[in-house]
């Protein structure tokens, strides 16, 4: 099944999506089990759930942009802290990050607020090719970052874990890598410059014609989200999706008029590509469980020694996202929560999700890499990746490690 992924996703350069599923029709038929429709079939609804998070998250994203929402607060909040180096390379940091964390998306994220943050970091002094470095970074720590973390719910379906609790592990692993990624590769070479000079790159701001009015669909989600968890007695658990509908349509009548219509069709057409790798994953899952495969699988690593494990994770699991992250998630990633199943799941995929976004700044694919660059202008993407190899190394060490010490941080928290 790998192979015949590999041969068409790879060689034959069809799409990610249509590969797994021919692969997991492959599968089926070389495992003796026929054409097998029904596990097909079931399998394409494995992550129905994460697949409404994400139609929705993306029409949320939208539903900002579209309403001038997100360009008010990037131009807020640089022009609050552009006087602070560090203070402004976190902040271009976390704007980055912003889409990822709530579409579990690094294309997004290096597509919108990365394309905003850009000018204004390249006329403070930093390069083009460590602009674009810093924004593709941030696009896979929005990536892993909660409250969306696609490459965990991915895992999480795979072993029968819920989407819960999650929220203090990734931040434990992605805060830390933010400010040290955003410093290591900015501090030096950015400068402070006239507000009058940056003030002509900002976008612009809408904060005067419509006032606090502007913020209520993000502020509604964030109540929405962290109610259920603070105040559970009170605020019902109306689920991700729903809660990304109610801010989309708030956000309808707190900024500037846009098309509705023409902006969840914009999120649906971005969306598509990941959607059907989820559905050719849940494919491939359930026709390798079906074969006995994926018990193999697990068999193997489950006899390997811990080192040569930790070894494998950290190397196997960037590679095979070349071809997609969240084919790394689902074909291996299961398999190593089941093989260090002696530790906490949660923190355990929690910290495979940080390995297995690597895998966006992986050849030929290397998703995160190549749209940072074209934001920049920059032809030669693997300028961009050699620029993002300590960032990306920092990022697997830390990954390992919360693996390697998962014992101790679950006492802790």
């Amino acid at each position: 099944m790998v192979a015949i992924f590999a041969l068409l996703a790879m060689i034959l350069k069809l799409p990610i999506g249509v590969s797994l599923a021919f692969s997991a029709l492959a599968g089926s038929l070389l495992g003796g089990e026929g054409i097998g429709l029904r596990h097909l079939i079931e399998g394409s609804f494995g992550y129905f759930d994460t697949i409404l998070i994400i139609v929705t998250a993306m029409i949320f994203m939208k539903v900002l942009q579209a309403s001038g929402i997100l360009d008010t607060i990037t131009s807020l909040l640089l022009r609050t802290f552009y006087k602070k180096k560090s203070a402004l390379l976190l902040t271009a940091m976390f704007l980055v990050m912003f889409p990822g964390m709530i579409t579990g998306s690094s294309t997004t994220a290096v597509l919108s607020t990365g394309a905003l943050v850009a000018p204004v970091l390249i006329k403070m002094g930093l390069s083009k090719v460590k602009t674009a470095a810093l924004i593709a970074m941030g696009g896979i720590l929005g990536m892993i970052a909660p409250p969306v973390n696609i490459l965990v719910m991915i895992m999480g379906a795979g072993v029968d874990m819920p989407y819960v609790g999650l929220t203090i592990p990734l931040l434990i692993i992605v805060v830390p890598l933010a400010i040290v990624i955003s410093l290591w590769l900015g501090y030096r070479d950015i400068k402070i410059i006239e507000y009058e000079k940056m003030k002509a790159v900002l976008p612009p701001s809408y904060h005067k014609q419509y006032g606090f009015r502007l913020y209520l669909p993000l502020i509604v989600v964030l109540v929405l989200m962290l109610g259920q968890s603070v105040l559970p007695k009170i605020m019902p658990d109306i689920g991700i999706p729903a809660i990304f509908l109610v801010g989309s349509l708030i956000g309808l009548g707190c900024g500037r008029p846009f098309n509705f219509f023409k902006a969840t069709q914009k999120a649906i057409k971005e969306s598509t590509p990941i959607l059907c790798i989820l559905v050719g994953v849940g494919m491939f899952i359930q026709i390798m469980t079906l074969t006995g495969a994926r018990g193999w699988i697990v068999i193997s690593f489950l006899s390997l020694p811990s080192i040569f494990l930790y070894l494998g994770i950290a190397t196997s699991m960037p590679l095979f996202g070349a071809v997609s992250a969240f084919g790394s998630a689902s074909i291996l990633g299961v398999p190593f929560i089941l093989a260090l199943v002696e530790k906490n799941a949660i923190l355990t995929s929690s910290a495979l999700s940080a390995v297995a976004g690597l895998g966006d700044l992986m050849p030929p694919t290397a998703l995160a890499g190549i749209f940072a660059a074209q934001v920049v202008g920059e032809p030669n993407y693997f300028k961009v990746i050699r620029h993002c190899l300590m960032p990306a190394l920092f990022e697997l060490v830390m990954g390992v490690g919360v693996l390697i010490l998962t014992p101790l941080l679950d006492k802790l928290i």
